[in-house]
């Protein structure tokens, strides 16, 4: 088991090739979101961009985004790769929003019930090759060669979405507010938000920019002066200070790309993973902010490329009814989250890394948690922490889905073939769809109980106990 400490790794790669891409370098004015299958030119504007939005089409029966693409070379055996499609009665689309050009704005990718139309773009996976640089970074690997490889493993995977499709405005749904692990961003949980949204929830999963993801980005003017301050010693605090003086047209602004702070020490790690935790609990808090005055009318500017009318979400998100989510460095964010806002009415903690909560969350966490907890990565100590805070409140539940790997709530284990799921443990014994789909169903459950939901998802409240196949409490 990893020290409590440790870096925790939350994903892992297999190979792609890019038609026409340039492997080298990625425009720096191309922002981010679905990409053509065409190579990126090195000056392009977002503009531009707006104009070739990179999602594939479906074409008829024979090319839908739900098969699982069986690859004869998938590093190390035949295998049945993809993300799944979803099975709840919505069709599901999404979008990505960003809200202010600088730093300190929200940025977050949108997943929601839609209408069902004939022609759907998917956006990929990967929605920038920086994100594939980033992973490499994490990893401690040369990104002169790892990049590309990861770039070959994931770069023709497509979400199973419609990218922009036309929201379903037939009435309130609840929301959810998902945070991300460390090294991950904001399509790693792409299944689970599927899912989710499937089922008849709006899912913001959130790009944090605390330096825990593996990259991310930010927009800067050319107009704008960027220089750090006096008072501002990290990139952190540096990139929040600056104008905000408007940029004349949006092809004047640039990516700037944050990556993934590296710490030395134990001690480093406590003290700044815990002011990450905190910047992450605003940020969750800034998103339910901006989806809160989509509901109400106010005009929400998105900076990124997209035709998402969003003023059609107008008095269509239950705000009665939010719950914030989250895996490992996100499942301790969520905790952090009900302390803080009480517009969050629950948690649900996928396999969380306790390590940044300090003493005194124990007795503020007074809301309703869910742990769902992989076999193999949470230490003694972890679980004690999960105990302790289960000791004040009743309504804390912990269960274990037995055979399962930290990995096993990501992408990842859907994404991996056998040669590298060994070497970085994406996938543990039992199946990744069942794996998944116990973890959907049992906070699926949670959330029917806690949000007051008029739903059938009582139907797998046993999960909650943790009895059923594959599952055990944590007495």
């Amino acid at each position: 088991m990893p020290a409590e400490g440790a870096a925790v790794l939350l994903w892992f790669p297999r190979p792609r090739a890019v038609a026409g891409r340039d492997r080298g370098a990625v425009s720096r004015r191309a922002p981010d979101g679905p990409r053509t299958e065409q190579g990126r030119d090195k000056d392009r504007s977002v503009e531009e961009v707006r104009t070739r939005a990179g999602c594939r089409k479906e074409e008829g029966e024979g090319r839908k985004w739900i098969q699982r693409y069986s690859l004869e070379k998938n590093m190390g055996g035949v295998q049945s790769l993809g993300l799944p499609s979803a099975t709840g009665p919505h069709k599901v689309g999404c979008t990505d929003i960003m809200t202010d050009h600088r730093r300190q704005g929200s940025f977050f990718r949108l997943y929601y019930p839609c209408e069902a139309c004939g022609e759907v773009k998917h956006p990929l996976w990967i929605p920038n090759y920086e994100y594939c640089k980033g992973l490499a970074d994490y990893l401690n690997r040369d990104k002169r060669w790892c990049a590309p490889l990861l770039n070959m493993a994931f770069g023709y995977y497509e979400v199973p979405v419609g990218w922009d499709a036309s929201f379903r405005a037939a009435e309130k749904y609840p929301l959810i507010i998902f945070s991300h692990g460390l090294g991950a961003f904001r399509t790693v949980y792409s299944a689970v938000c599927i899912e989710l949204a499937s089922q008849g929830f709006i899912v913001a999963a959130v790009e944090h920019r605390d330096e825990s993801a593996c990259t991310t980005f930010f927009l800067k003017s050319s107009v704008e002066n960027l220089e750090p301050s006096v008072g501002a010693t990290t990139a952190l605090e540096q990139s929040l200070e600056g104008s905000e003086i408007p940029p004349a047209s949006l092809a004047e602004m640039e990516e700037e790309w944050l990556p993934y702070r590296k710490l030395d020490t134990a001690e480093e790690d406590f003290t700044f993973r815990n002011k990450q935790l905190y910047h992450r609990t605003e940020e969750c808090s800034r998103v339910l902010d901006v989806l809160t005055d989509i509901h109400n009318g106010k005009f929400i500017k998105n900076y990124l490329p997209g035709h998402l009318d969003l003023s059609v979400m107008k008095a269509c998100i239950d705000l009665k009814r939010v719950a914030v989510m989250g895996h490992s460095f996100g499942g301790s964010t969520s905790i952090l989250a009900i302390t803080r806002d009480s517009r969050f009415r629950c948690a649900v903690a996928l396999d969380s890394w306790m390590f940044p909560l300090t003493d005194d969350i124990y007795s503020k966490a007074l809301r309703p948690v869910f742990f769902v907890n992989s076999e193999k990565f949470q230490t003694n100590d972890s679980i004690d922490k999960m105990k302790r805070l289960r000791s004040n409140n009743n309504e804390i539940k912990i269960i274990t889905i037995i055979g399962s790997v930290h990995q096993s709530q990501t992408d990842f284990t859907l994404l991996t073939g056998q040669l590298l799921s060994l070497a970085f443990e994406t996938k543990g014994t039992i199946d990744p769809i069942m794996g998944l789909n116990i973890t959907n169903k049992a906070s699926l459950a949670f959330l029917q109980r806690h949000l007051d939901l008029q739903k059938d998802f009582d139907q797998w409240d046993a999960l909650l106990e943790g009895d059923g196949e594959h599952v055990a409490p944590v007495n």
